[in-house]
């Protein structure tokens, strides 16, 4: 048996490995994406008042804190029972939709886009920003580096902080939007929206014009059918703020809609005991290992899934990409869905950008975004609640049981790559063992093409490691002062 070993996984946030074993005949017998950190949150935030969650959760990430904060402010709403006014939820939605726009512009030109960009087969040396920026123009970087600073600007306007918010509290924010401050929101959100069209056109230019890439996108290498699932509004549209979960089977056919305090009606967790990540599975087909298909559990969170969980975009230029995507990879203009080509992920996170843009926009547009109702005072005595949107990872769950002073007693977060962990495992390992084989060299891109495979998800393992009680593996590796293995103890 052989074993390569990918460590660590690169272009991601969190850490990583990957394991692939080659039995005899030259063949891949198994592959494993392994989380080798324990981030114990859950535990710690018990015994807090409960108010501090929308503040403390934010440490879970410094690349999404605001997912955890408004997924916290909305569970806090809950355990109190308290309904924000109009205007705070929009203003909630409206720091989210800029923060969706520079978040999904990190994972396409800094982390996945390098592999379409610059190639997968590049050198290692140039599949990164800055090979994008070489093939695209040094005013693409320009345009990047000026998007992600005014999200910023904005997101530190309507969050107190840049990372770290702090504004959302139970019964909606502290801090409003006034007149003056619009015609600035105005103009991000519109250089927002251009960006979006820029970003399209690279991906026109660059991807859909290469056959060589749509070949590898339709391809079998990349391809799952499971279950999937997203957030959509009462007319089945994606929103990444508010709705109910939606899900469906891998033929497109509706499966559940959920409201988040029924979320434990419909999912569950497996555990496995080689990695921290838990493995959650829809609980009325229940988990049948890691296999695709109707009869496994086994579902997907990502952007493509919640295109393929939607009847839509609320937005009309994202809308019309929207019929263009599923229009050019199924053939059928009547929008066949769903896509199973996971690669096409990158495709459906640069519609959430325009999307995300155009819906900040509307917002800003909104005569109530100024209004200074933005907050209702609780006044209800703590007890239960659930709060879920959707992270650009994956829907995100939050659920806080606190006693009557407000004090947690329990608290389980379902995070975006928490969803995904099966799906990326399988992903993994069908790549590995579609691009691996007798006979085959085993060269760095054929490495990267399989880190692809985990990577299209766009994976943050900084809040998704969690463990049950148990023995807890452990491998201690001892090197000289050159690298070298000297010794190493194992338990795991």
């Amino acid at each position: 048996m052989k074993r390569y070993t990918i460590d660590p996984v690169t272009r991601l946030e969190g850490h990583g490995k990957i394991e692939i074993f080659v039995n005899d005949d030259g063949e891949v017998a198994n592959a494993y994406l392994q989380i080798p950190e324990l981030r114990g949150f859950e535990q710690f935030c018990v015994g807090r008042p409960v108010e501090e969650m929308p503040r403390l959760t934010t440490r879970l990430c410094g690349v999404c804190p605001e997912a955890h904060h408004m997924a916290a402010a909305k569970a806090c709403d809950a355990v109190y029972h308290v309904e924000p006014p109009s205007a705070g939820r929009k203003l909630r939605e409206l720091l989210y939709s800029y923060f969706y726009t520079a978040d999904h512009t990190v994972h396409f030109y800094a982390l996945g886009g390098p592999d379409f960009v610059v190639g997968p087969d590049a050198p290692a040396a140039e599949r990164n920003i800055l090979g994008v920026i070489a093939k695209v123009g040094l005013d693409a970087g320009k345009k990047v580096i000026k998007l992600r600073a005014w999200c910023q600007e904005m997101i530190e306007k309507l969050g107190g902080k840049k990372i770290h918010q702090v504004t959302s509290l139970p019964g909606g924010v502290s801090v409003g939007l006034k007149p003056e401050d619009l015609p600035r929101a105005i103009e991000v959100a519109q250089y927002g929206i251009e960006f979006a069209k820029f970003t399209l056109q690279v991906l026109e230019n660059i991807v859909l014009k290469n056959k060589a890439y749509v070949d590898l996108i339709l391809g079998d290498v990349y391809n799952h059918k499971t279950y999937y699932m997203g957030l959509v509004d009462a007319n089945n549209k994606v929103n990444f703020y508010d709705g109910k979960v939606r899900v469906v089977d891998p033929d497109g056919n509706e499966h559940c809609k959920y409201s988040p305090n029924e979320y434990r009606n419909f999912v569950a967790e497996h555990v496995e005991p080689w990695t921290y990540l838990k493995f959650p599975y829809l609980k009325k087909v229940g988990w049948k290992g890691f296999v695709d298909g109707k009869e496994s559990g086994v579902y997907c969170a990502t952007p493509q899934s919640r295109l393929n969980a939607s009847d839509g975009m609320g937005t009309p230029l994202a809308q019309a990409e929207y019929e263009r995507m599923y229009e050019t990879l199924t053939g059928d203009k009547s929008g066949k869905k769903p896509i199973h080509a996971r690669l096409a992920t990158h495709w459906a996170r640069v519609i959430e950008l325009t999307y995300a843009a155009e819906r900040a926009l509307q917002l800003v547009q909104d005569p109530e975004i100024t209004s200074d109702k933005i907050r209702e005072i609780p006044t209800a005595t703590p007890t239960e609640g659930i709060g879920i949107v959707e992270a650009p990872r994956g829907t995100l769950t939050h659920h806080y049981v606190t006693d009557e002073k407000g004090i947690l007693t329990k608290v389980n977060l379902i995070v975006g790559t928490t969803n995904n962990y099966a799906p990326i495992s399988m992903s993994v390992k069908k790549a590995a063992q579609m691009l691996i084989g007798k006979g085959k060299q085993v060269s760095d891109a054929i490495l990267n093409m399989v880190e692809m495979a985990f990577r299209l998800y766009d994976p943050c393992f900084g809040c998704a490691t969690h463990t049950l009680p148990g023995q807890m593996p452990l491998i201690i590796t001892i090197r000289d002062s050159q690298g070298n293995v000297l010794q190493e103890f194992r338990r795991d």
